[in-house]
Order: structure tokens, then sequence, then C-alpha cells
């Protein structure tokens, strides 16, 4: 009786020893953007690039330090607003994630990289521009797409050098992105040259532009500069045909380079006037752009926008660091992050020592028939 009771307790903890080996160690990724709000479109589109990463990771059974990772996502809402932004990112803080993708916007990013530094938690941005993201010198923010300043420069050299403008207009809509952006088109329109006629402000929120318009048409400018987003730019878009300003050419950066942009402005014709720029290569010449996009489209139809191949990048970054350092702790796999050189889908991604992208890539994009197509 003895003997069979040992047996039985054996089996028991040969039992247990077998569940806990074959229970996974969960890891969180947080991840925050706008998924409310005019900008949800873009949100969704991040947060699919991230959740797409995890069950790809999860698929290839990743182990960490020899422990089999579950990999699960924490999705928060910001709203593209500052406060719910910071708000979100001392949530993951407190919530104890691994490391952080995001935010969508500068405005939110800016201010929610300080609280993710005072807790010691790495994030990597896919999507936010402004150029002060980096300035502070926080060890653990990062940013895996070209800044505003090559964009905005980028734009204003096609717009002298290839379009021979001489007149440009410039609206922002006084957001960190909007602003960053405008200023470094001005600033290198400036000096290659061209004459800014105008300056006009709007808000993140705005939907009619009549005022603004009509006085930019009358200092009959050759092209508008738009820095913002495209809830805003295709409203803006409908009312310059309507104003009659059909042969005004339109630029703007990554906000406004999107899928969702020509029905956001009904139609308008002033669609075929846009040339935009984003950071990164164009899905076509990223290194695994087009397989990466159809396997997107099978998963999440007609969603894609912008940055998802950026956020998915940006999850096998934070993963491949944890992986160097066989840990999942912050403290720990962070300091690996500045050593990177991982072959993503958008490019081979190593960081400066501020931690952004070395040797980024532009994209200039035109719209046909409503449609996007590379320039570059």
């Amino acid at each position: 009786m003895q003997m069979k009771l040992k047996l039985t307790v054996v089996a028991a903890l040969a039992t247990l020893a077998g569940a806990a080996s074959a229970q996974d160690m969960v890891v969180k990724i947080g991840h925050v953007a706008p998924l409310s709000g005019s900008q949800a479109h873009y949100g969704k589109d991040n947060e699919n690039g991230v959740r797409m990463a995890i069950e790809d990771l999860n698929a290839a059974g990743t182990t960490i330090g020899g422990k089999k990772v579950k990999f699960e996502i924490v999705a928060e809402d910001d709203a593209a607003d500052p406060k719910q932004g910071t708000a979100a990112a001392q949530k993951l803080c407190d919530s104890k994630v691994s490391g952080v993708v995001g935010h969508l916007n500068s405005g939110t990013t800016i201010p929610a990289s300080k609280i993710y530094n005072d807790c010691g938690l790495p994030m990597i941005t896919g999507a936010a521009t402004n150029p002060n993201l980096t300035k502070p010198g926080y060890k653990n923010v990062f940013r895996i797409i070209a800044n505003d300043n090559a964009l905005g420069a980028g734009l204003a050299f096609y717009a002298s050098d290839a379009l021979k403008l001489k007149t440009v207009a410039v609206i922002d809509d006084r957001t960190a992105y909007g602003q960053g952006v405008a200023e470094v088109f001005k600033k290198t329109a400036l000096s290659k040259g061209m004459t800014v006629v105008d300056e006009q402000f709007t808000t993140d929120k705005a939907t009619d532009f009549m005022a603004i318009l009509t006085a930019v048409k009358a200092k009959n400018p050759d092209a508008i500069f738009f820095g913002g987003m495209d809830p805003q730019a295709g409203p803006m878009l409908r009312q310059m045909e309507q104003l009659g300003m059909s042969n005004v050419k339109y630029f703007g950066g990554d906000g406004i380079c999107t899928s969702e942009i020509a029905k956001l402005a009904a139609g308008a014709k002033t669609v075929g006037n846009i040339v935009c720029a984003e950071g990164g290569a164009s899905l076509a010449k990223m290194p695994g752009g087009d397989a990466w996009m159809k396997r997107y489209e099978a998963k999440y139809p007609k969603q894609f926008q912008v940055y998802s191949p950026y956020t998915y990048d940006a999850t096998f970054v934070l993963v491949d660091a944890m992986k160097r350092a066989n840990s999942t702790d912050p403290k720990v796999y962070g300091p690996e992050l500045m050593k990177t050189n991982f072959k993503g889908v958008t490019t081979t991604i190593a960081f400066e020592p501020s931690g952004e992208l070395k040797n980024p890539a532009i994209t200039l994009y035109v719209y046909k028939d409503g449609k996007k197509s590379a320039l570059n």
C-alpha cells in the first residue's frame, strides 16, 4: 500500500512538472495609438502590425533564456491626444509590460517618451517623425523611420529642383508633427530660393478650410504645403477644387500619404496634385515588402495605411534584443537595443547613438486615379 502511494505521489509530481514546463512564459508588449477618433484608421493599422508580429513570433516558438515564450499585446488608445498618451504610457509602466511599440503621433510620443524613460521601459516608434523626440537623449527611445528633417527637406528639394516651383503657401495644424514638418519644408524651400507667399494655421480637428484657402488663393501660389494628417487634408483638397484651385500642387509628409485620402477628399481631382513623402522605401522596394503585404491583406483586408510594416519590425527588434540578452527584463535587455543589427521587412535596422535609424530612406508618392504610386 505504501509503495503504491509513493508511486502515485511520484506520478503526480511528474505530471505537475510536465504541466509547469509546458506552460509558456508570458511576455507582454505594449502598443499605443489612436484607436478612436478621426485618426483611428492609422491606429488600427499600427496595431495590426504589432498583432501580426506577435502571431509570427508565437508561431515560431520563440525561446528566451532557454524558456519558451508566449507574447501578448497590451493595446491602449491615446485618441491622438497628448494627455491620453501620457496616461496610457503610465498605465503600461504600471502594468509591467516588457516593451512598447508606439505612439503614432509626435504630439503623444514626445511627452510619453519621458514617462517611459522614467520607468525604464524601452519604446520604439515606427510612426512619430518629429526630430525633437530623440533630442533629450533618452537611452531607451528609438525610431525606425526617417524623421521630419528628411521628409520636409526631400519634398522641398523636389518642389524646387524637379517641378521648378517658385511660390508656396504653408499651412499647418499646430501639432508637434504638423508644425515640425512644415517648418523644415519652409526652411529648405527658402534656402532653395522659393518664396513663401502665405502662412496659415488650423487644428487637427478642423474640417472647414474655406476662409484659409480663400486667403491663400489671393496670393496665387504654385503649391500648398500642409503639415498635418489626412482627416484634414481630404476636406482641404475637396474645398480647393470647389474654389477653382485645381492647378495648385499639394505637398505633405507621411501624415497625408495614406490610401484613405482619396476617399476623404470625396474623389476630388485635386488628389492628383498631391506629392507626399514617407520615411522608408516603398513596399515594392522593402526587402520583404511584397510578401509581407500579401500576408497583411489576407489577415486585415483593406486596412493598410502607412506604418504597419514599421510597427511589425519594431516588435521584432524588441524581441531580438531580448533574445540576445537572454532576458525579457527591460533593465537587462534595454542596452542591447543600441547594438541592433536586424534584417527587417522594411530595411536592415541599426541605430545612431541618438536612437535614430541609421541611413533612413525616404520615398515620394503621387496619386494616379486615386491610387498611391511611388515616384522613386
